[in-house]
C-alpha cells in the first residue's frame, strides 16, 4: 500500500471510529467494527493519524510494550500519580478525573500538544508542554504498548504507552 493510500485509510478509519457514539464507555458495538474499536486501535489509530500528517510510517502495537504498561499502571492504580515509570522505553502518560475516560482522549491531549511544537526551532512554546506530541512523531519509533487503569477510591483513570525505540532526545528533531 502507498503511503498516500495510507493516510487516506487512516482518515478512514478515524472518521469511523469518531462517528459513532459509545455506549457505557466501550466503543465497541458490532462485529463488523470491532476490529476498528479493539482496545489497542482506540490507542494506534489517532496516534497514527498524527505520524500520516507530518509523513510518517504507522506505529504497530507490540505485546511486550503493553505488558510493561500493564505492570507500570497497575503501580499507578493505588494512587492514580501522574509519575513516569523512568523505565528504558520511550513513555507518555494521562490521568483524568473520575472514569469513562477512553484511549483516544488520552492521544488526543497528547496530540494536541502539536499547537505548541516549533519544529523550526526544535522546541516548545515559552510555558508549553509539547514532549507527549514529539514522541507520537518520533521517527525512529516503530513499536508501541498501552494499558489503562481505574485508580482506586475514585482518584480517576491514568493511561500510559510506552515506545520503542524511545524518543524526544535532547537537541534532536522528531521527523
Amino acid at each position: 500500500m502507498s503511503f498516500k493510500c495510507f493516510r487516506f485509510v487512516m482518515l478512514m478509519f478515524l472518521l469511523t471510529f469518531t462517528s459513532h457514539s459509545h455506549v457505557s464507555g466501550s466503543y465497541i458495538r458490532d462485529k463488523k467494527h470491532s476490529n476498528y474499536r479493539s482496545f489497542p486501535n482506540q490507542f494506534l489509530i489517532p496516534q497514527n493519524i498524527a505520524r500520516a500528517a507530518v509523513g510518517l510510517h504507522p506505529l504497530v502495537w507490540d505485546e511486550k510494550l503493553t505488558h510493561y504498561a500493564q505492570w507500570y499502571a497497575n503501580q499507578r492504580r493505588n494512587d492514580c500519580a501522574l509519575e513516569h515509570s523512568n523505565g528504558p522505553y520511550g513513555e507518555n502518560i494521562f490521568w483524568g478525573s473520575g472514569i469513562g475516560w477512553n484511549p483516544a482522549q488520552a492521544v488526543g491531549a497528547w496530540v494536541d500538544e502539536k499547537q505548541y511544537y516549533n519544529y523550526w526551532h526544535n522546541s516548545c512554546v515559552d510555558g508549553e508542554m509539547c514532549g507527549h506530541y514529539t514522541q507520537v512523531v518520533w521517527g525512529a519509533t516503530t513499536k508501541v504498548g498501552c494499558a489503562s487503569v481505574v485508580c482506586s477510591e475514585g482518584k480517576g483513570t491514568f493511561m500510559t504507552c510506552n515506545y520503542d525505540p524511545p524518543g524526544n532526545y535532547y537537541g534532536e528533531r522528531p521527523y
